[in-house]
């Protein structure tokens, strides 16, 4: 990492603002902003000069669901080897989770991690609870939490079950502009599931999650939001009755959107027979069928699905080395996301390289109301140089967050982000 507030990147491919990826051009950043776009550039006085080599330029990429741990869950991960991961990833901003220790329940916690984070590479931007110390009784102080930098409101981890309190949830949502994200579980349908409930779970004896347990939550989340006008944002959709409820919500003209991991449009139930109950294919929403993977892809491409985020949630060696039941839920996600998308969507035609830069660049954005990166002269810059083709192997040495909990740890990848810009940070990602 360096910070260099002075920049020329030589030979990149701009997509997105205007620009479709087909020229290559140079870019010149001063003070941070992007000053001058144009072939034929050449580097003067302090200015660092990284030539691309013909990669792709996009606006910075954003996770809007990660868990980084920190304060009170540090051996796990802290915000800067999180945001180290997220660089590595090809990710400038993320938004972080509130189960922590304490939980993301007041304002003077939302300003902890905002401090904490400000000389990074990567921006963080906190998401509260709804409720206080995430127990579901009472509602927190939304309102002095937005002003402290909360850009949206989740029990994340677990669901809000009171629907008095998601109604009022949702009241203010309306009257703030911040979304309330929801995970979606109706807990009296689900535990103790261990994975999804099909013909897996039956053959393995293990208890499992059916798919109704999300599907009847976000069924009167959808009413909740009609008849408050909030926002309600799902969490790491996960079944295609999910997908299809979202759909007719959205054509209903509900103010809703959604969000789904990569393992979740990627990886079935039926991996954790083929690996032996390996715990890192253990994550909540469970691994769902076929027919649910098959689905994400589709809700992606038709727009129902509007971000892919990782739902990184790293957890400590000995915590997941345990027996498949024992083991707490969750992967890691940010150092792999772009390549398993490139892999099940760009490849595959689900979707073109504008419309899956989309889900990574603007959606997540919009939801929260963030300001969108631009590749044009005088805005700031917040970056992302990757390809799509190269061929890697992630392995144990190159990972950046403190955890190694994920399922494709020793895979061979296509396509990495090679660096980010933002807030005069230069982070190359040298493999």
């Amino acid at each position: 990492m360096s910070y260099t507030p002075d920049l020329l990147l030589k030979n990149v491919k701009p997509v997105g603002s205007g620009f479709d990826g087909s020229e290559t051009v140079d870019l010149r950043i001063s003070a941070g902003k992007i000053t001058e776009i144009a072939a034929g550039l050449e580097a003067g006085g302090q200015e660092e000069s990284h030539d691309a080599g013909g990669s792709y330029l996009s606006g910075g990429w954003m996770d809007m669901h990660v868990h980084l741990r920190e304060p009170g869950y540090e051996h796990k991960e802290t915000i800067e080897t999180g945001c180290a991961a997220a660089a590595f990833g090809g990710f400038t901003e993320v938004a972080c989770m509130p189960n922590t220790n304490p939980a993301i329940d007041s304002r003077d916690v939302v300003e902890f991690i905002v401090n904490s984070s400000r000389d990074l590479p990567v921006s963080v931007h906190p998401i509260g609870c709804v409720s206080k110390e995430r127990k579901g009784t009472s509602i927190v102080e939304m309102a002095d939490m937005k002003a402290g930098g909360a850009v949206a409101f989740s029990d994340d981890g677990d669901p809000v079950f009171n629907s008095q309190l998601m109604r009022v949830a949702l009241e203010y949502s309306s009257m703030l502009e911040v979304p309330v994200i929801n995970h979606e579980e109706d807990l009296k349908l689900s535990r103790p599931g261990h994975m999804h409930e099909g013909r897996v779970s039956a053959r393995l004896g293990l208890d499992g999650t059916p798919g109704i347990a999300e599907e009847t939550m976000i069924a009167r989340d959808i009413l909740l939001a009609e008849f408050t006008g909030g926002h309600i944002h799902v969490a790491h959709i996960s079944t295609a009755k999910a997908v299809e409820l979202v759909r007719r919500a959205k054509a209903d003209g509900i103010h809703i959107t959604a969000e789904v991991c990569p393992h979740h449009f990627d990886l079935t139930d039926e991996e954790i027979e083929r690996r032996d109950f390996d715990t890192n294919v253990k994550m909540h929403p469970p691994l769902r069928s076929q027919e649910d993977v098959d689905a994400m892809a589709e809700g992606l491409a038709d727009g129902t699905i509007d971000a892919i985020c990782t739902d990184h949630a790293p957890h400590a060696v000995e915590e997941k080395e345990v027996e498949f039941i024992y083991a707490p839920n969750g992967i890691t996600g940010l150092e792999t996301a772009w390549s398993v998308s490139v892999r099940q969507l760009l490849q595959p035609g689900v979707l073109d390289l504008p419309a899956l830069l989309e889900k990574f660049v603007e959606n997540p954005r919009r939801i929260l109301n963030l300001e969108i990166p631009k590749i044009k002269e005088g805005s700031k810059a917040n970056l992302t140089l990757f390809n799509t083709d190269e061929q890697w192997t992630y392995e144990e040495q190159r990972v950046k967050t403190k955890s190694t909990n994920s399922p494709y740890l020793g895979e061979e990848m296509t396509g990495r982000a090679e660096a980010i810009y933002n807030g005069g940070h230069f982070v190359v990602n040298k493999i």
